[in-house]
């Protein structure tokens, strides 16, 4: 007998969690309606959801603070969905008034009926939402925004298009989104399936850093930052509330060191708040966790030595 779904629309017969497709894919280009400009959009994010912390670390490491805003919803999530409050580290949101992200969806797509999700990057001159896929807002912060960067980067290097388009998709499949398959099943098959797979991908990457500083020798690429966001997360959340429990991330040797060396990297430990990530996942998932209760632990230290630049 299957449990009851967190999410009954994303749940296949089997008890298989199934991700809804993004619904907003527009690109901001450089000659299109969507044009990259300074203070034109702004991004909406949850510090607690690792496909938005994505987007915000790659604008911090791109410089572009003061070319597009931000804004952090609450962590708790209701029945109403994200929503806007000025306490513990989110606020209002100062450029449309919206109390909940789903007024948004609504005024972009008046028929949207969907999961509202994060990241949202908002359009400021046309009112309106261009996207919502975190893949795409990286892609174009990486690169459209390039000429509005202080500090840009390579994330995305020609040299490996390939070999890291095949990574990244990879480690969403795997691990990314592989928590979530093993965390929001409804039967047991539906979750030994995923969990397995999750723990042999971290096994492989393990492996893969035992001998390269990061995934791609001794640069950082979109893809390193990609496994960060579910790595940095996984002891605190994934082992003990989404129930993947073979190992921690702590208990291998290369993957651990390597989350440390990537959080502490300039400007990312401010993209991690594991006050909101631990209670947006106990609180909000209350179909997994009824009770509501959020574990005081695990206590984990990201800024002792790492001892990656070894392999540098």
């Amino acid at each position: 007998m299957s449990a009851k779904a967190q999410f009954p629309d994303e749940q296949s017969d089997d008890g298989e969690f199934q991700r809804q497709e993004d619904a907003f894919r527009d690109s901001v280009t450089i000659d299109g309606t969507y044009r990259p400009e300074v203070n034109r959009y702004h991004l909406y994010i949850s510090l607690a959801c690792p496909w938005a912390s994505r987007t915000f670390i790659v604008r911090n490491l791109m410089g572009l603070e003061d070319a597009i805003g931000v804004t952090v919803v609450d962590p708790v999530r209701d029945e109403r969905g994200w929503a806007f409050r000025d306490r513990r580290g989110h606020s209002c949101d100062p450029i449309n008034g919206f109390k909940f992200l789903s007024e948004a969806y609504a005024a972009t797509d008046a028929n949207f009926d969907g999961r509202v999700t994060v990241p949202v990057l908002w359009d400021k001159q046309t009112h309106r939402v261009v996207n919502n896929s975190e893949d795409d807002i990286c892609r174009m912060f990486a690169e459209v925004f390039k000429p509005l960067a202080k500090h840009p980067v390579d994330l995305f290097p020609s040299d490996i298009k390939e070999k890291h388009a095949e990574l990244s998709d990879f480690i969403y499949n795997q691990v990314n989104n592989g928590v979530y398959k093993a965390g929001f099943a409804t039967s047991q098959k539906a979750y030994e399936k995923p969990c397995r797979a999750l723990f042999a991908a971290l096994h492989q990457l393990d492996e893969r850093l035992a001998t390269n500083r990061y995934l791609f020798g001794n640069r950082i690429v979109e893809a390193d930052w990609r496994l960060f966001c579910t790595l940095v997360r996984f002891d605190a959340v994934y082992y003990s509330h989404f129930k993947c429990n073979l190992r921690r991330i702590l208990d291998y040797r290369n993957l651990q060191g390597y989350l440390m060396d990537l959080y502490q990297q300039s400007g990312i430990a401010e993209t991690v708040n594991f006050d909101h990530i631990k209670r947006h996942y106990y609180i909000t998932h209350d179909d997994i966790n009824p009770t509501r209760i959020v574990p005081i632990g695990p206590e984990l230290d990201l800024t002792k030595p790492h001892g990656r630049e070894r392999l540098g």
